[in-house]
């Protein structure tokens, strides 16, 4: 099995971050193409981030690494777990990163996680495979940088910065659309993964192990990440990004899309 990735911002690419680096099949080495968008009859709602002004103004969008892993480092608060972020385009990457865990895949050159080390750990027999019990450990790190940040002060943090999330959003292809509808949509999404009896049966029909139930297996990749990486580590996972969407909703209003 591959390599693969592992709450807004951090739990979505920590999550992200646990679902592109926890990837059951390949990912393409270009970002995968962004799907036509359908205009329906009645008018789109966005649920718009109230930003207050910036003080001291933000870095451009090209410009931000640096005070983002100063930001980050202060949320996670703890060096060592530093180290697995990558330190450059970071809010570029989350935005591809989240705009891509309801699809099928997450291209792994935009993840803003380093991938988790070592192999995928399968147990059973070769006709029976299941995913081995010792699998959750190897998620570990990336389970104390989403334990480690309080969903407020990353809520907070994402609103600062939120100009530049939509900046980026915008680039990505969608300059008439608000980013932070796209990150409820991911949200409820990754909260939709079922819970999943153990031990969790595969098949590996060539080289990757995939669910050996067809309906898991046609999941988003964010939901399929959860269900891989165990069921207490995704239990956590759904907590914080609960956490984190009760703390979206105090900073929100609805309004009208644009034409």
């Amino acid at each position: 099995m591959k390599k693969n990735i592992p709450l807004i911002v951090i739990a979505l690419a920590t999550l992200g971050g646990l679902a592109a680096y926890f990837l059951w099949r390949p990912a393409p080495p270009e970002p995968a193409p962004i799907s036509v968008q359908t205009t329906p009859s009645k008018p789109l709602m966005r649920q718009v981030i109230e930003v207050p002004p910036a003080s001291p103004p933000l870095p451009a969008l090209g410009e931000s690494d640096n005070f983002m892993l100063d930001a980050l480092g202060g949320l996670v608060g703890n060096p060592s777990l530093m180290k697995l972020f990558r330190t450059e385009k970071i809010i570029r990457n989350i935005v591809v990163t989240v705009d891509n865990l309801p699809r099928d895949r997450v291209p792994i050159n935009a993840m803003p996680i380093k991938p988790v080390p070592g192999l995928f750990l399968a147990a059973g027999t070769e006709n029976a495979p299941i995913i081995g019990p010792q699998n959750a450990a190897r998620y570990a790190p990336y389970m104390k940088i989403a334990e480690a940040m309080e969903a407020k002060k990353l809520v907070e943090l994402y609103i600062r910065l939120y100009p530049l999330f939509q900046q980026a959003y915008e680039d990505l292809g969608y300059p008439k659309q608000y980013f932070n509808d796209r990150l409820l949509v991911v949200i409820d999404d990754l909260l939709a993964a079922p819970d999943i009896n153990e031990p969790v049966k595969l098949v590996r029909p060539n080289v990757l192990y995939l669910f050996a139930d067809p309906d898991l297996e046609e999941r988003s990749i964010g939901q399929r990440a959860l269900m891989r990486i165990g069921n207490k580590n995704g239990a956590t996972i759904k907590a914080r990004l609960r956490e984190i969407k009760q703390e979206l909703t105090l900073h929100m209003r609805e309004t009208k899309m644009p034409n």
